[in-house]
């Protein structure tokens, strides 16, 4: 399918010079949106996966109904101070600046083979923070999933060694 056609480009948001990808086209189309999902649980499949992390927002988005779509776990990672249990936590760059993310102490056990899931990979440094949190916790990351990648902000170079699924490149 080509899921393109159901991403709108905002000019100049949320800063001039931004072309912003909005996915809300594709998830207001449920059989594209139903595509989308159902290639990425095909990915995980493939990799056996015992739970997926998603960091928040669009991350729940896209992980939520893979997780439903496997009769498995979904694990959220938020910005800090809104996990509401004991958390780890690491800092982080991204495309418009710093911030922290979290996840509870015990939602990845030591050798969970973990999908990490988000709508979008730019400059990569919201996914490898999120590497980092599940590496710390003992999980296994198998494989990301992303519904389009920036490939002008290289970011898939910092995902080098792991297993990348992109359904859509600008």
């Amino acid at each position: 399918m080509d899921y393109k056609k159901y991403i709108k480009i905002v000019d100049n948001w949320p800063k001039d010079g931004v072309q912003f990808k909005d996915i809300t086209p594709l998830m207001d189309n449920g059989v594209a949106f139903k595509s989308a999902v159902d290639e990425i649980v095909e990915f995980a499949k493939e990799k056996e996966i015992d739970i997926v992390v998603g960091p928040e927002a669009r991350g729940f988005i896209i992980g939520c109904p893979v997780s439903y779509a496997l009769e498995i776990g979904f694990a959220p990672v938020r910005k800090e101070g809104k996990l509401p249990r004991e958390v780890i936590k690491v800092d982080y760059g991204l495309e418009y600046g710093k911030n922290v993310l979290t996840i509870h102490k015990d939602a990845i056990k030591p050798g969970q083979r973990v999908l990490i899931t988000d709508d979008l990979l730019a400059t990569g440094g919201t996914i490898e923070a999120t590497i980092k949190l599940v590496e710390d916790l003992g999980g296994i990351v198998v494989g990301c999933a992303f519904l389009i990648e920036l490939t002008y902000l290289d970011g898939l170079s910092k995902l080098d060694g792991y297993d990348v699924l992109t359904l859509m490149r600008y």
